[in-house]
């Protein structure tokens, strides 16, 4: 939010100076011609912005739906492994004590507010992993059909723990901070360049200011959705809760 509110006060600022300066130079710095070499100019950069835009739209839209993808099979997987338990026996119930436990821990850390998720797991997160990895290798399998079960429910953990590791690899944010300002620099110039021929009034201002917030608007998206933990467009963990409701049953 901080930095789209940045984006917008860069880009109507640029406005009102393209509209300064048009207003303060002599006319014959605007004649035809100069203003058909203007606009061509305008042309390529209006190109080159949006091109880049729709791109970028396109990658935190797609990096946001493989998120959410992932801990969609991150919830399948912890009903499996919580299935191939109870097929084991009572045996398995601790395990599926420090199943729910860990799931619970997850979901909470994912939705917690406030917190830097890419940079690093909560300690307890981790030692609930490790206590659930540690009670499936304890469980002593007494024929062939219990060693399969352990076998399926620790090849789904390892599943669930890979798919976590990478989610987690993938938070920080893939936007680097020289193209996002070479982007902003991108549109200053161009709005500075609508200004330059625009009057000065009320319509006109408030049409500039529209299509100002309206690319504001878009880097918002863009940041929002390549960091998918936090902000408004969070990813739900209700599929981390609906599990948690199957989990024991």
């Amino acid at each position: 939010m901080t930095i789209s509110l940045i984006v917008f006060a860069c880009v109507f600022c640029g406005t009102l100076a393209g509209t300064f300066v048009g207003l303060k130079l002599p006319g014959h710095y605007l004649d035809e011609d100069a203003k058909d070499a203007i606009k061509l100019a305008l042309g390529v950069m209006v190109m080159m912005s949006a091109l880049v835009l729709s791109l970028l739209v396109s990658s935190a839209k797609s990096s946001y739906d493989l998120k959410r993808t992932q801990l969609t099979q991150i919830a399948a997987d912890v009903i499996q492994i919580d299935r191939f338990l109870a097929l084991y026996g009572s045996e398995s119930n601790s395990a599926r004590n420090a199943l729910r436990d860990w799931v619970t821990e997850l979901a909470d850390q994912l939705q917690s507010s406030g917190e830097d998720q890419s940079s690093r797991e909560s300690h307890n997160t981790r030692s609930g992993a490790r206590d659930l990895y540690q009670r499936l290798e304890a469980l002593s399998p007494r024929d062939d059909e219990q060693k399969s079960l352990k076998a399926e429910a620790l090849s789904a953990s390892f599943e669930v723990a890979k798919i976590r590791a990478l989610a987690l690899a993938q938070q920080s944010t893939s936007i680097p901070l020289a193209f996002l300002v070479i982007l902003v620099f991108w549109v200053v110039v161009l709005f500075a360049g609508f200004g330059l021929f625009a009057p000065l009034n009320l319509a006109t201002v408030a049409a500039l200011a529209i299509c100002n917030f309206s690319v504001s608007a878009a880097i918002f998206l863009i940041l929002q959705m390549d960091q998918p933990f936090v902000g408004l467009m969070r990813i739900s963990v209700e599929p981390l809760r609906a599990a948690l409701e199957t989990i024991g049953k």
